[in-house]
């Protein structure tokens, strides 16, 4: 099967598909590694607000796609970046996805991003943000949902320097009523939580991180780095307490710190997960059954996708993400909260499809072959 592709210049040349799908697997009870996959939503096209307005989600298959990564017996995410928490998905329409995943899958294994984005945009005391998180700690946990402390960029502005961070994170802890994972998502992000901890540097923000955690260890799970340095993550996970999980966030160096070292592993907590749920599912029984070698070379041919569909402005991976759940079927338009399908250019479409089907994550490769045809029209290519 073939499809012509335009270059960088616009001049097209025929592709042909290589790619073989990934092989089919369910991660079962008790994994090697705890796997969340932060997954998105799909927009309604249908609806007439504007996309910078009110968020208007499809329910039917959001939910949907929830199902498909549980199934895989994959852990689920819910509400986070990938989402587009704060980028076009608001407080209210959070706790809704929250509530109709808790409702549909009550046994799978579901964290939900509780944080404070609720708060209208401007300064605010330190009061007032923690406030702000223990009200969506207390309207979670009354749905029964198990809680990702998420960063906070009103948490920024307002504190003053790293006691600032550990007396409101400490506050919020103890109103939890399971442990929590904390998430420190770095600026490639989100450009607004640049200086989180109170710190200018790593070594001082990590400093204040463990602080927090080694202060409240009955109350954490675990974290989830979101700095794309597998140095970083390493040494942060090399400082835990007994118990605490290091939940890799690392979409560009992932089967290199899911695997681990001598001295310990990361589990996971990714979005990429959500475009790679299959690889994830099948390299990490891979690894449960002893094979670490088929674990990467299950997991490794997907990393130049990863870092593609990651590559700076990294806060726009999330078009990546729905572009290749649209390719897939997973969705009958490529429609995403607040228009941000518009946030990457065509040859990196291109490249994406290019890259998918390499690895096998394109489950029906006649489909996203008209699909990108479509996409391609509309372009003029």
């Amino acid at each position: 099967m073939k499809i012509s592709l335009p270059d960088q210049t616009g001049r097209m040349a025929d592709y042909r598909l290589t790619g073989t799908p990934v092989a089919a697997a369910v991660l079962g009870a008790n994994p090697a590694r705890v796997v969340y996959s932060a997954a998105h939503v799909v927009a309604d096209p249908f609806t007439a607000h504007d996309p910078a307005g009110r968020p208007a989600v499809d329910w039917d298959k959001t939910m949907e796609f929830r199902r498909y990564l549980a199934g895989l017996g994959l852990g689920i995410a819910e509400a986070m970046d990938t989402a587009q928490r704060g980028m076009g998905l608001d407080w209210a329409g959070a706790l809704e996805l929250i509530r109709r995943t808790r409702a549909e899958l009550p046994d799978a294994l579901v964290a939900n991003g509780c944080g404070t984005d609720h708060l209208p945009a401007g300064l605010h005391s330190l009061d007032r943000v923690r406030a702000a998180y223990l009200e969506q700690v207390e309207a979670i946990q009354a749905l029964g949902g198990r809680i990702i402390l998420m960063a906070s960029r009103a948490l920024v502005q307002a504190a003053k320097g790293p006691e600032d961070y550990i007396r409101v994170y400490s506050d919020v802890l103890a109103a939890c009523d399971q442990p929590v994972v904390l998430h420190w998502l770095g600026e490639m992000f989100d450009p607004a939580l640049a200086g989180y901890w109170g710190a200018a540097t790593f070594e001082d923000a990590l400093e204040t991180a463990l602080a927090v955690i080694n202060a409240n260890v009955a109350k954490v799970d675990g974290i989830k780095i979101s700095l794309l340095d597998k140095d970083k993550e390493i040494r942060m996970r090399r400082r835990l307490p007994a118990g605490v999980k290091m939940y890799t966030g690392d979409d560009f160096n992932y089967p290199e710190l899911i695997e681990g070292d001598a001295q310990g592993y990361s589990h996971a907590l990714l979005g990429i997960f959500d475009p790679l749920a299959p690889a994830a599912a099948y390299a990490v029984t891979r690894l449960g059954a002893g094979d670490r070698a088929g674990f990467r070379a299950t997991l490794d041919p997907t990393v130049p996708l990863a870092r593609l569909i990651f590559r700076a402005p990294t806060q726009y991976y999330k078009t990546g993400v729905v572009f290749l759940a649209w390719l897939n079927g997973f969705q009958d338009h490529f429609i995403m909260l607040n228009g941000a399908q518009a946030m990457r250019p065509l040859p990196y479409f291109t490249e994406v499809f290019r890259l998918a089907d390499g690895c096998g994550l394109l489950r029906d490769p006649e489909l996203a072959v008209r699909r990108m045809k479509s996409l391609l029209a509309l372009y003029g290519a």
